[in-house]
């Protein structure tokens, strides 16, 4: 839902705007919106209402309308958006999301395309704020000086965000654009000089000289007519300068950054951060100053105040995203040198380039510890992965570790991949900032993530030449070869001990030779020896050259590393060199000692013990406690070893995967029936996960989405649909907490699965979460036409819980879109279903919703039948959460039946079982319900707690 000022005021739903009626109620929800998550006095919104002595009623009045307003909110589920109106003793409280209202989002647009450096990326966010306009600021609403004073402040936003993108276009030589923007707010406001100044300014520019005269005189009259005064000195000599045809100055009126329109400083000074004026209104009625409604504020409590938004920057983050420094780092003085010069020139980038394997991260992780004090603003690095067959790293991916870097707390990172660079570029800007892109694929992701501060110096590493970045950045280029032998020794040396390697000079400068000169082949190479103090440098010497294919692997770009490989895994114990075998055909890019067992078919204790052992030959890196990675050319070469074996590992892993994932849903869900049946020739894993609690269980769905995204393109490549979809279907708990986080293409790629193996049970589950998907994310006609073929294919499976679920969820799209018949009939027949079944966990669900839905329709009787019934079928400890609802909905419906101290009884009870149970949702549902007629200060203590619990949780 959306909340409109920007025009007509409006609320926006699913199923098109409410209807608000009259304009005092108009007029009543436009001053709580202006103070959203504040207190509204009855006294301030009389004030709105009426411009004379208010009617004797008039707070009957407010309170009139006011129960409308929650009427109309209940009836578009608006709590689910977190949107309740509240009373607060003598006051209202319209608690939303401040994202919902256009004036927030339009101010933030216009905030953050004041910081940015590139006239292109203001304009984008400029006409994306102005889009938000759809007619005059508080329209519909009664005109008093109070919504008057606020909508003259809105309106001074809009002006001052027209003038912005002018001076943009202006900036970027499209003078004619410049011109056409200013020319439609010219008109609305004649008489405002500095606007008419701008536009000659953009008309003279564009070459119509006579248009630009024009517009003087034009104003000259009004101001003489309406005002007696002639033009102002800053308009009289733009018009002596077009008179003469002299250049206007580049500082004009239409490019300073400094230029706002009259009274637009006192206006900045009095708005809140959504730019509504504070400013008090003169004249018999008016509030003072403090009294006036806000907009973009939030409230601790009641008593507190309104408190400022979270700046956007927050400098305690922390700043040095670097990898710790290579412990051995031999030979390449030439290049740090020459990196070093090339990193002195104006906002330098370097490119460091060579064979896979040949160092290069390394070196420019070594020159970035060397010279971390050149910058003191922050050290960023990334590892693109553009190499690497896990997949490459979008730049949006990147830029959600680096803005947090820079002190952007993460929920203020842009979601799309333009702002997020522009926000990129602007704090970056003036900065001493270092930022290594390591492992990039092409010029256009490096060129995407550039940082624009002339003090800043990117390092960028890749196995290609970049010439597009060379062309278009000026790129220095750093190419790295391989080492030389003494250089190759010393490397040996620093792994192995000086004097093992002084007793052996002749075969230390061999294995050099006999590894090309290649730091990743040495190192292995290396690590192989340290752990056998027996073996002589001679004796692996003599090992590589008695390799049939060294020199074939040596001469080839990629496979040179494959000799060093492939002699240190023959020196591994069979059950670590099993294990190597089978992590090549792990489709995600990390895994764990779970993960390990089941790729291999072994216990996670014995798992562990094979990654330790790898880890000490340098084939696995661990990123993190109990979290592993394969180098990609590491990944490659294991995979090559044993390929007869991928698809048992594969299936292997995908059958890990949907026994951890079950375990997780349950943990995070309990109580309900597992959303599928197993697959054909399913193998269990010796051991699953076990899940401590909800939090765990949701924290590994949602580290493993990636991984898991992985798995299933594996998986459909190797046929395995039926694996492909239970995978996908399995995260249901991440679908349910975070709905509107890009489900939809995964959740399709489900449904293309189940239907190509022709299972109607497969098909029919997947479309009733897809459905329900589809209505969270406001697509309703969408998911009704998918939900309706849902319980006709249960049906055919003979999956009658599956048809009941179905039934439920289409029951909820239906009500939402007024055909409560058909839902009422489609809940009536769930609950016949899971009465047959014998499933207390599915009839409690459908009872639920049945009285939700009887509620809203204006049957409270028939609702508290319904919620009496589901709560006879617990109490179910795993229920807690739902046994509030019910208790909620028991509570509304007998204050809707008049039975108030039955349902305030009720409405207690609910509210204390779900902050018992640790459910915050339910208590502030129960708690919002309490406050409406028992505005007590224990009540709105124990809401405002709940509150905070929730925005923290989220």
């Amino acid at each position: 839902m959306e909340f409109r000022l920007l025009g007509m005021v409006s609320v926006d739903t699913l199923v098109g705007p409410l209807s608000l009626g009259p304009a005092k109620r108009r007029s009543l929800l436009a001053a709580l919106l202006l103070s959203v998550n504040t207190p509204v006095s009855v006294a301030r919104l009389t004030d709105c209402l009426w411009d004379d002595a208010p009617p004797l009623h008039a707070r009957s009045v407010i309170q009139g309308h006011v129960s409308q307003i929650r009427a109309l909110l209940a009836g578009c589920d608006a709590a689910d958006y977190g949107v309740e109106l509240a009373t607060l003793g003598d006051a209202y409280a319209l608690r939303s999301p401040e994202t919902l209202l256009d004036s927030y989002r339009f101010e933030e647009l216009l905030a953050l395309a004041k910081e940015q450096q590139d006239a292109r990326d203001a304009m984008a966010m400029l006409k994306d704020a102005l889009s938000l306009w759809q007619g005059p600021a508080l329209a519909g609403t009664f005109p008093g000086p109070a919504l008057q004073a606020a909508a003259h402040s809105l309106e001074e936003s809009r002006v001052a965000a027209v003038e912005q993108l002018a001076r943009a276009h202006t900036t970027l030589g499209e003078h004619d654009q410049a011109a056409a923007v200013l020319r439609t707010v010219a008109v609305a406001h004649p008489m405002r000089e500095t606007l008419t100044a701008s536009l000659m300014n953009a008309l003279y520019r564009a070459g119509r000289q006579s248009e630009a005269l024009d517009w003087f005189n034009r104003t000259r009259r009004l101001l003489v007519d309406e005002l007696g005064v002639d033009p102002g000195s800053e308009l009289a000599q733009v018009h002596a300068l077009i008179l003469r045809g002299d250049p206007l100055p580049q500082g004009g009126p239409d490019t300073s950054a400094e230029d706002t329109a009259p009274g637009a400083e006192d206006a900045a000074e009095s708005r809140g951060p959504a730019g509504v004026s504070t400013e008090g209104v003169s004249d018999a009625g008016s509030p003072p100053a403090s009294e006036l409604p806000t907009a973009g504020t939030v409230s601790a409590s009641a008593q507190s105040g309104p408190v400022a938004l979270p700046p956007l920057v927050d400098l305690s983050y922390p700043r040095d995203l670097l990898p710790r420094a290579p412990r051995v780092f031999r030979g390449r003085e030439a290049q740090l040198a020459e990196l070093t010069r090339v990193a002195a020139a104006e906002a330098p980038v370097c490119l460091v380039t060579g064979l896979p394997g040949v160092g290069k991260t390394a070196l420019a992780v070594q020159w970035a510890h060397h010279n971390a004090a050149m910058f003191p603003d922050g050290l960023l690095f990334a590892d693109l992965r553009g190499f690497s067959d896990s997949g490459e790293a979008a730049p949006t991916e990147v830029l959600r570790e680096f803005l947090p870097a820079l002190g952007v707390p993460p929920r203020r990172v842009p979601e799309s991949a333009a702002a997020a660079a522009a926000l990129f570029r602007s704090l970056t800007h003036g900065r001493r900032l270092l930022v290594v892109l390591d492992n990039v694929r092409d010029s256009a992701t490096a060129r995407a993530l550039l940082p624009s501060g002339a003090d800043c110096v990117t390092l960028v590493t890749s196995r290609h030449r970049l010439d597009g970045l060379i062309a278009s950045e000026a790129a220095g280029v750093i190419a790295l070869h391989s080492l030389e032998p003494q250089d190759g020794t010393e490397l040996l040396a620093g792994v192995l001990g000086r004097d093992r390697v002084l007793a052996e000079p002749v075969a230390a400068r061999r294995l050099t030779e006999l590894c090309g000169g290649l730091p990743l082949a040495l190192r292995v190479t290396a690590a192989r020896l340290a752990g056998r103090p027996q073996r002589t440098l001679a004796e692996l010497a003599d090992e590589l050259a008695d390799e049939q294919s060294r020199l074939t692997y040596l001469d080839v770009d990629d496979t040179s590393v494959s000799a060093a490989l492939r002699l240190t895994v023959q020196q591994l114990p069979p059950d670590a060199l099993h294990q190597f075998t089978r992590l090549g055909h792990h489709p995600g890019s990390h895994f764990d000692p779970f993960t390990a067992a089941a790729l291999a078919g072994t216990a996670p204790r014995v798992a562990a013990a094979a990654l330790e052992r790898l880890a000490a030959a340098h084939l696995v890196t661990e990123t993190a406690a109990g979290r592993w990675e394969l180098h990609d050319l590491v990944r490659l070469y294991a995979r090559t070893l044993d390929p007869g074996s991928a698809r048992e590992a594969l299936t292997g892993v995908l059958d890990h995967y949907i026994a951890t994932a079950l375990a997780a849903a349950d943990t995070a869900q309990p109580g309900g029936e597992p959303c599928f049946t197993l697959p054909d020739g399913f193998h269990r894993p010796l051991a699953v996960r076990d899940f401590t609690d909800r939090a765990a269980a949701m924290h590994w769905l949602a580290t493993e989405r990636d991984d898991l995204t992985l798995a299933v393109v594996a998986a459909r490549a190797a046929g395995l649909d039926d694996r492909a979809w239970r995978i996908i279907l399995l995260q249901w708990p991440q679908v349910v907490w975070r709905v509107r986080d890009n489900w939809v293409p995964l959740l399709d790629t489900a449904l293309e699965c189940a239907r190509a193996q022709g299972d109607p049970y497969a098909e029919s589950r997947v479309l009733t979460l897809l459905g329900w998907v589809l209505s969270e994310e406001g697509r309703p006609a969408e998911a009704l036409a998918l939900l309706e073929l849902s319980p006709p294919l249960a049906r055919k499976a003979g999956d009658r819980l599956g048809e009941a679920t179905a039934l439920i969820n289409l029951a909820v799209v239906e009500a939402a879109e007024g055909d409560t018949e058909a839902a009422l009939e489609n809940c009536a027949r769930a609950i016949e279903l899971a009465r047959e079944e014998s499933d207390a966990h599915t009839e409690m669900l459908a009872l639920q919703h049945l009285a939700r839905i009887q509620l809203a329709a204006g049957r409270p009787g028939e609702a508290l039948r319904s919620a009496r019934t589901a709560l006879d079928l617990g109490p179910e400890h795993e229920e807690a959460a739902r046994r509030a609802l019910l208790l909620t909905v028991s509570g509304e419906a007998h204050l809707a039946l008049g039975a108030d101290g039955e349902g305030i009884l009720l409405l207690d009870r609910a509210a204390g079982e779900a902050e018992r149970a640790g459910y915050d949702e339910g208590a502030v549902r129960a708690l919002a319900a309490l406050l409406r007629v028992r505005p007590g200060a224990d009540y709105r203590r124990r809401y405002e707690e709940a509150v905070r619990r929730v925005s923290d949780d989220g």
